[in-house]
């Protein structure tokens, strides 16, 4: 299925999302209760990181057309390396700023999009994508809690030394993989200027459309162990344990959606992934209940998998010597337009903790049917 290159990207998402998770899932935890930070203070932190995204985007889109792929990713994962270490010494929210900076940069967003594009079997392009998927998904079903234990045992800052350790492993396994250049043979052809590809109305609408779409999501996804913290009382340990089925299932239902979307068509398995997640939000809103929150954390796992399913669609489409610039253009316009949700869903949470999630139960299905009648691959 996967040759030795995608193999050893792979293994990079394992490695590196087992450090990324022993603590993401905990960062909006440790900023309100460690640090001292507002719901509205999180969402600016969140809102930085997901700005800086989007420029950096734009960079790497540019630099992964021009120069070997392979420098660029990484790169994007040596320009996280400083992001834990700064959040370990940070007294106040001010202080974890640098941080998120550090942590936004996402110049493997194109880089690493192209990349296997051009090496994955043509005919298995969604599978592909899900199964890169289900590495982060991987190396997350264990980190989440891990990280919970040494959170609730030892503090915060063991947490991060290690997850420093996993992200130089991971940096340091795609020194093995091949060189990959853009095909220039045909470049003349093809119209690199950013300014030019905005005037494609396909490329545009799957850009808007996306854009709205991941503004719903991290309008509320940051703030979910935060309202199980607040709202049920859930331990470090117990929000660990939550994130690591959420990404236990997003492995398997990642697999399975790659399959479907490569039968069919990559929308179906999208839209599954919007309604799946409107009904978690809904239980979650509902019910404290254990067995409930497992149930719908469960179904949660959909939302890790939106982007695999948009780079899915929006890869193949690219021409080869302009791909990453091409993929870069809806990604960009996603990041842009969700960076502003981590404050809205800040305010709105103060307001309410239930705020975010009742809009995205209601935003969540009509996504859905707007992806089935108009998506167009």
């Amino acid at each position: 299925m996967l040759n030795r290159d995608l193999k050893l990207v792979f293994t990079t998402n394992v490695v590196g999302s087992f450090g990324d998770g022993l603590f993401s899932y905990l960062l909006p935890v440790y900023m309100g209760n460690t640090l001292g930070a507002d719901p509205v203070q999180i969402g600016i932190l969140y809102a930085v990181m997901t700005l800086v995204a989007a420029l950096t985007l734009l960079l790497a889109g540019t630099l992964s057309d021009k120069y070997d792929r392979k420098k660029i990713m990484i790169a994007g994962w040596a320009a996280w390396l400083p992001a834990p270490l700064i959040f370990s010494v940070a007294r106040n929210w001010v202080d974890m700023l640098p941080g998120m900076i550090m942590y936004g940069f996402w110049l493997g967003g194109p880089s690493g999009t192209a990349y296997i594009v051009t090496m994955a079997d043509k005919k298995k392009i969604a599978l592909t994508f899900t199964i890169m998927s289900a590495g982060w998904s991987i190396g997350y079903i264990f980190s989440p809690a891990t990280g919970g234990f040494l959170a609730a045992n030892m503090g915060m800052k063991p947490v991060f030394y290690l997850a420093f350790v996993f992200y130089l492993l991971a940096t340091c396994a795609l020194f093995f993989i091949k060189s990959q250049r853009a095909n220039q043979a045909d470049a003349h052809r093809d119209d690199s200027s950013f300014l030019k590809l905005l005037k494609n109305r396909r490329l545009i609408n799957l850009a808007v459309f996306f854009g709205v779409l991941m503004f719903i999501l991290i309008m509320f996804r940051p703030f979910i162990p935060k309202f199980v913290s607040d709202v049920y009382k859930a331990n470090d340990f117990m929000i660990g344990i939550f994130g690591s089925i959420t990404f236990a299932s997003s492995a398997v239902l990642g697999i399975l959606l790659g399959k479907l979307g490569d039968r069919s068509s990559k929308k179906y398995p999208l839209a599954l992934t919007l309604v799946l997640n409107s009904i978690a939000m809904t239980m979650m809103l509902l019910s404290g209940n254990l067995g409930i929150l497992l149930v719908s954390f469960v179904l949660i796992s959909g939302s890790y998998l939106t982007l695999s399913l948009m780079n899915a669609i929006i890869g193949p489409l690219a021409p080869e010597s302009i791909r990453a610039r091409w993929i870069a253009v809806p990604q960009v316009m996603a990041m842009l337009s969700s960076s502003l949700a981590p404050y809205l869903g800040g305010y709105l949470y103060a307001y309410s903790p239930q705020f975010p999630f009742l809009i995205a139960v209601l935003a969540m299905p009509i996504l859905a049917v707007l992806v089935v009648r108009f998506l167009q691959e």
